[in-house]
């Protein structure tokens, strides 16, 4: 006779059946993640390399026609002498000085001219010939004159050049013409000296230092216009005439300015010829590539030192000429020493676009990348894409994002990108390019082509996890997502995004990032109905859906409502099924899964994912496409061609199945469905018997497929793989044996192939370290002993005497749960232990002790 507590469990749920009316345990919970609805593991799409450094690569959508040129020449005549002229005006041929030998100081003549030493004759022609060397037939010109004249006369010369701009008259003073302006007695009257230190002091009176004489301020570029601005507002006009006195101070403060100005000016100019035209002269006469670079290595540090670079310092204009004329020895090496600082140099419109054209053209040879790395030129590249207007110089910065693209490539060079701020910047240059793209904005000439360059940096960059953090921080998906929608008809962007996306939605807060803009789901479905023939594309697109409803029951939620969502998924399953079936006949034995194979990979991985919903899964599952197209895969595929695919189809029909609904389309093609899994149980391929295993369990809630699993002997296999010491696998043959044991008229197949003994020893096995597995050995041998008389009689006495033992130890918390060090882990298993295990083995422990007569003190089991 059953006791109350035994007519409970003899009531027990079939296996892996949902429970509608009871609220779930935290334990039910974990129980249903591993043991009914699962999500699929599928690997992310592999982009192989290209080797090929091109502004768009060989799979790119663009015709030759319809892009910019990769390759290209560059020589000193593409770069346009206008943009270095100084501030100062039109640009006047030099004037021919012929200076005197310093004389002693007068009260005329305050400040002598820097003597030089004559240059040898032996030496210029070592210098000629060295000239000749490291320059290539296409040099035009000297970089500097052959012989410099005396420091002081090369100031007079530049300082005239300049005042002849503004229009002055000459006049002629010991000899050497100066500025009408000049000659009217405007000097400074403290003089400047070059210390030992490098520092500069005012020189008092008119004394000079071992032989040096400090040049005057009117002989100094730019003293005489500042002169000029000084004397004009120092000459009173009529309205001035009529002001208070305080008119006199305010000029008199202004005059004081102005003086200290050209201070400041005659130490640029004192530097200039005491630190810059050294390094020039050294620059010229160098003899190899090495001397020249080590050469401009020196310039540069000698221009920040001074604060002469960018685009205001009046010399400028003689660097870029001879910075443009070395381009032609044709050196990357130097090239890069020179496109560094031409950039630093700032140089505006025709000028950069060619100094970028350079950069690109060096750094499409992969040997150069150590070379870049070694000199910085990254953080040079970067500064131009932040600080350039972009509508101005859209044609430089493609080329400058190019080179970045290449340098991407690099793992070397990738956090030196980072560090550099890559991802804040060409994201910067994106938000700049979706704002001029808004309705009724000003579309940017070669936008997309830019777009393709600054979207595949971003592409190579996503692999680095401190890029990942950055990409978050700024909010660059749903940035990026913008751009998807303005540029949906320029396939190369798609893909490149699409891309990103595939990288960064591996990891669950970017996909919780991207989940959370709304628009991404329809994006993607437009997407994929645009280009179903683009395989690239719509792979990586079904990919990111993937990885967005691999984990969150809302986005699975949200892409299931976006209009079309199911039809599209269908349409291009069916498509690419198509396609599949006529490659198959024509292919031979393959070893990976080709692109097709691939697409429907990820397709299944969508559907099965969607399917753990509660509200989707019964949608799929009654809907006869979903299911027709599954079967089909089944039907041509096998699992040694196509393991992935395979498995990711039964693991869909084990979601769908999972639900016992009324016009469920699973329910009405169960012995179909049994029937193509009978393929898989016969297979040595472990992963494949496990899900259709899991199916099974699922199946065999129903009369007609516990039927077809005794007629074909399928409970024979479902015991044999009990000693699979495999705890997954032995978990779903045993939840089909439970199955089988809910009707009385099949409990009888444990006794098959020692079926018992074999459930005893899974308890003892893995009951310590699997709570569920324990439970459910329990639930199946509590269904086999429902008519129960004699303990020994339907167990066996030893395992009779095996099963007292286990119950009684696992049933003593201390002992059972005495076996892990972890707290985490000790909570979990207690969690199992007492709302799953506990329950039902007191009673089946209760049940054997009632029906057992007891000969001998049971033995306690080690486990």
């Amino acid at each position: 006779m059953l006791s109350p507590s035994d007519k409970k469990l003899d009531k027990l749920d079939p296996f892996y059946r949902p429970s509608m009316s009871k609220q779930k345990t935290s334990a039910e919970i974990i129980s249903e993640a591993r043991n009914a609805l699962r999500t699929v593991r599928t690997q992310r799409p592999f982009t192989p390399r290209d080797d090929q450094r091109k502004l768009f690569g060989p799979a790119s959508s663009r015709t030759p026609e319809n892009r910019p040129p990769s390759s290209f020449s560059l020589h000193a005549s593409n770069f346009e002498p206008s943009d270095s002229r100084p501030i100062s005006g039109a640009r006047l041929s030099p004037l021919e000085l012929k200076p005197k030998a310093p004389a002693s100081p007068t009260t005329e003549d305050t400040c002598l001219p820097f003597p030089k030493p004559p240059v040898d004759p032996a030496k210029m022609r070592r210098i000629s010939s060295a000239r000749a060397r490291l320059f290539r037939a296409a040099s035009q010109g000297a970089l500097l004159p052959d012989r410099s004249p005396p420091l002081a006369d090369m100031k007079k010369t530049l300082g005239l050049q300049e005042t002849a701009t503004m229009g002055d008259s000459l006049v002629k003073i010991n000899g050497v013409h100066v500025p009408e302006s000049i000659a009217a007695g405007h000097l400074p009257s403290r003089p400047l000296q070059l210390t030992d230190d490098g520092r500069f002091s005012e020189l008092h009176g008119q004394g000079m230092v071992k032989g040096t004489a400090s040049v005057p301020s009117h002989l100094r570029s730019g003293g005489d216009q500042g002169r000029r601005r000084a004397r004009a507002s120092s000459c009173p006009s009529r309205s001035d005439l009529s002001q208070p006195e305080t008119t006199a101070v305010s000029l008199a403060a202004s005059n004081a300015d102005l003086r200290e100005k050209d201070t400041e000016k005659e130490v640029d100019e004192v530097f200039w010829n005491t630190r810059i035209m050294p390094i020039l002269h050294t620059l010229e006469e160098a003899e190899t590539v090495e001397a020249a670079c080590a050469a401009c290595t020196q310039l540069h540090l000698a221009l920040e030192e001074g604060h002469m670079l960018g685009s205001r310092f009046k010399r400028r204009s003689v660097l870029l000429r001879t910075l443009y004329q070395l381009v032609d020895v044709g050196s990357d090496l130097l090239s890069l020493k020179l496109a560094k600082l031409i950039l630093a140099l700032k140089v505006s419109k025709r000028n950069l676009l060619n100094v970028c054209k350079l950069l690109f053209t060096i750094s499409q040879r992969e040997e150069n990348d150590s070379l870049i790395h070694n000199d910085s030129i990254l953080a040079s590249l970067l500064e131009v894409l932040s600080s350039e207007d972009l509508h101005a110089n859209t044609e430089a910065f493609l080329y400058c994002a190019g080179a970045i693209k290449f340098l991407s490539g690099n793992p070397g060079l990738l956090n030196e990108m980072v560090s550099n701020g890559v991802v804040e910047k060409l994201m910067n240059l994106i938000k700049q390019i979706n704002e001029k793209t808004k309705k009724g904005g000003v579309v940017l000439p070669a936008a997309g082509h830019l777009l393709v360059q600054v979207t595949a940096t971003l592409r190579n960059v996503a692999e680095s996890p401190v890029a990942r953090s950055k990409f978050l921080g700024i909010g660059a998906l749903a940035e990026l997502c913008t751009v998807l929608e303005r540029y949906m008809g320029d396939k190369d962007v798609c893909t490149n995004i699409a891309r990103i996306f595939s990288k960064l939605t591996s990891y669950h807060d970017c996909c919780a990032a991207l989940a959370n803009y709304s628009r991404c789901y329809a994006l993607f479905l437009n997407l994929i109905n645009k280009y179903p023939e683009k395989q690239d594309l719509v792979l990586r697109v079904v990919f990111v859906l993937g990885n967005l409803t691999a984990k969150n029951n809302q986005a699975r939620e949200q892409f299931f409502k976006e209009q079309g969502s199911l039809r599209t998924l269908l349409a291009l399953f069916q498509t690419i099924y198509e396609q599949d079936l006529d490659a198959g006949a024509q292919a031979g034995p393959r070893g990976q899964p080709s692109g097709l194979e691939d697409v429907l990979i990820k397709l299944t991985r969508v559907l099965a994912n969607i399917a753990i919903h509660p509200r989707i899964g019964p949608v799929l599952a009654a809907t006869p496409r979903v299911v027709g197209l599954l079967l089909s895969t089944l039907e041509y595929k096998s699992i040694d061609a196509c393991e992935e695919l395979v498995i990711n189809a039964v693991v869909t029909l084990n979601n769908l199945s999972y639900y016992q609904v009324k016009n469920s389309v699973i329910h009405d093609r169960q012995l179909y469905i049994a029937e193509l899994l009978l393929k898989l149980l016969v297979t040595t391929n472990m992963d494949g018997i496990l899900e259709a295993v899991r199916v099974f369990g699922n199946l065999s809630q129903s009369r007609e497929i516990c039927d077809f699993i005794v007629q074909k002997n399928v409970h024979k296999f479902m015991i044999a793989l009990l000693d699979a010491k495999h705890q997954d696998i032995c978990f779903s043959a045993c939840g089909v044996l439970l199955n089988l044991t809910v009707d009385r008229d099949t409990r009888g197949i444990l006794r098959d192939g020692g079926g018992v003994k074999k459930l005893v020893d899974c308890l003892k096995d893995f009951g310590p370290t699997d709570w569920q597995l324990a439970c459910l050995v329990c639930k199946t041998l509590w269904n086999f002993s429902d008519n129960i008389t004699n303990a020994a009689a339907c167990f066996g006495d030893e395992d009779t005497n095996t099963l007292l033992a286990l119950l009684s130890s696992f049933l003593d918390e201390e002992l059972a749960l005495d076996g892990s060090s972890d707290q985490d882990l000790r909570n979990y298993h207690k969690l199992h232990w007492e709302a799953e295990f506990k329950p039902v083995a007191q009673q089946l422990l209760s049940r054997i002790r009632s029906h057992h007569s007891f000969l001998e003190p049971l033995p306690i089991p080690s486990f």
